[in-house]
């Protein structure tokens, strides 16, 4: 009996179409777990390759690092256009600024990804870890330098199996000094969504950063150079909670990467000039570089495995090798298990996507969505605090006047400097005079994106004045309209004394 023998036992063991539970390998017993030991070991030297998924990968490599490096240097009237102001405790997001107490809208936004992952997830599975995820991404960036300095995969093994050399060093060193440049670059990048990245830059040139500055900055920096440069795949294949978890979003007819076992087996080897159907053979030549493309190292014959990331390599691979063989294209393609084996087109295959659970999705991530714009779009820029003084809850002053002291905080989120005046009313308690400052003046000067704590005296006549608490309001509104209208208004109590 050949080595090869329990290979093709095996391969014959393998269903159809691996249904959504995601298989995990091709392993027959518990005897090989030394080879997958040293699978995980082994390094994956993925060979280039060009088509139409792999046009789309580098469209959303660019657009992707366009956003992120590219989003801090924008200006809003005069400021970062997004920053999250962590010393201050406010978020800059274009015109909308959201302080601590906005963590409602952060509880919605979290709502909003988790629903958008479930809906995307069932209709086109791990696709957005093929072209969108930060790990694919930067993996693509690095990959792209690599064979640019060291050459293509063949190159590649060579130069490892070559013992060290002075033309190796060299080669070795380029590749990483690109790669800390690139992990720098990033670094630098994320810190600028924390602190002024205008800024930054000159305190960097100074080496005037803070401790956690430099912290985050170093450890974010290395965190992108180990990743994308040395893990690569194991972080999707190993340390992914989205790779596990998805197998329960995925059913028959989500669209996935597949390879169409009825078409391509039995494999083998032929001439162009061999009729597969004469020959008993199916469409598939064996040729293993859809194996060699995969970042992940997988073979999508063997069936879905939660290791693929959808990023379509192999389709592109796969279609250059049936468009030599003068072949159909499509024998791996995005499909549905029950496409595929009902032989449905894309139309139809599509079609069956749209099921109640989906509905569902969409129809919690239209409300979430349009409930979050809502609640923005009416959102006072305008906030009012008051805090009682506790220690004197009301005294008698000369001129025959009763006061309160409370401290208020006047929160200015529009982006012009305001001047606000107070007002209280009561019906109980009838005028009513408010001072605010240290000054007792009856206007506050707040700058924009800011706020105030300052002292307020609430008094009124002693003479009539009922014992007891009474409720009170007060008004709060800017005197300059022709920066539009800010009023807010907040319920409080004034305190009679007794004597």
């Amino acid at each position: 009996m050949s080595d090869k023998q329990p290979e093709q036992s095996a391969a014959e063991e393998v269903p159809a179409w691996q249904p959504p539970r995601l298989v995990q390998a091709r392993v027959a017993s518990a005897d090989d777990s030394s080879m997958q030991i040293e699978e995980i070991r082994a390094k994956i030297y993925p060979r280039s390759v060009t088509g139409v998924f792999a046009k789309w990968r580098i469209i959303l490599v660019l657009a992707t690092q366009a956003i992120f490096y590219g989003l801090p240097w924008l200006q809003w009237n005069g400021r970062q256009a997004v920053l999250f102001d962590l010393a201050e405790r406010k978020f800059y997001i274009f015109g909308i600024v959201l302080w601590p107490q906005d963590v409602f809208y952060l509880a919605i936004i979290l709502i909003i990804s988790a629903y958008g992952l479930f809906l995307f997830t069932a209709l086109a599975g791990r696709l957005f870890c093929g072209y969108a995820c930060p790990q694919t991404v930067y993996t693509e960036i690095f990959m792209w330098i690599e064979r640019k300095v060291e050459g293509d995969r063949v190159a590649r093994i060579r130069l490892d199996e070559s013992p060290m050399s002075l033309r190796k060093f060299r080669i070795k060193a380029t590749k990483h000094f690109l790669w800390l440049v690139v992990a720098w670059w990033t670094g630098s990048t994320f810190i600028g969504y924390f602190s002024p990245i205008r800024e930054l830059g000159v305190e960097l040139i100074h080496f005037e950063l803070s401790f956690w500055q430099w912290f985050w900055m170093i450890f974010y920096s290395f965190a992108t150079w180990g990743n994308a440069g040395f893990l690569r795949e194991s972080v999707c294949k190993y340390m992914c909670p989205y790779a596990r978890f998805q197998s329960v979003m995925v059913d028959k007819d989500t669209f996935v990467v597949t390879y169409d076992r009825i078409r391509g087996e039995p494999r083998g080897r032929r001439s162009k000039k061999v009729v597969p159907s004469e020959a008993g053979l199916g469409d598939c030549v064996d040729c293993t570089i859809c194996v060699q493309v995969c970042p992940t190292g997988i073979d999508i014959r063997d069936g879905l495995q939660y290791m693929c990331i959808g990023c379509g390599a192999c389709i592109d691979a796969c279609n250059q090798v049936m468009d030599k063989m003068n072949y159909p294209t499509g024998l791996i393609r995005y499909t549905s298990e029950s496409g595929m084996l009902d032989g449905l087109d894309k139309k139809q295959a599509r079609q069956r996507l749209f099921k109640p659970r989906i509905y569902v999705y969409i129809t919690l991530l239209s409300v979430f969505i349009i409930g979050l714009l809502v609640s923005l779009s009416l959102r006072s820029p305008l906030r009012v605090d008051i805090v009682r003084d506790r220690g004197v809850l009301g005294r008698e002053i000369p001129g025959g006047l009763i006061e309160n002291v409370y401290r208020i905080q006047v929160i200015n989120m529009s982006e012009q400097d305001q001047k606000f005046v107070l007002k209280a009313t009561s019906k109980d308690i009838g005028q009513v005079a408010v001072l605010v400052g240290e000054g007792n003046e009856q206007e506050i000067d707040v700058p924009a994106f800011s706020n105030q704590w300052v002292p307020m005296v609430i008094r009124i006549a002693a003479e009539g004045a009922a014992k007891g608490l009474h409720p009170l309001t007060l008004y709060i509104e800017n005197t300059d309209r022709t920066k539009g209208t800010l009023s807010a208004q907040h319920d409080t109590t004034f305190f009679v004394p007794n004597e």
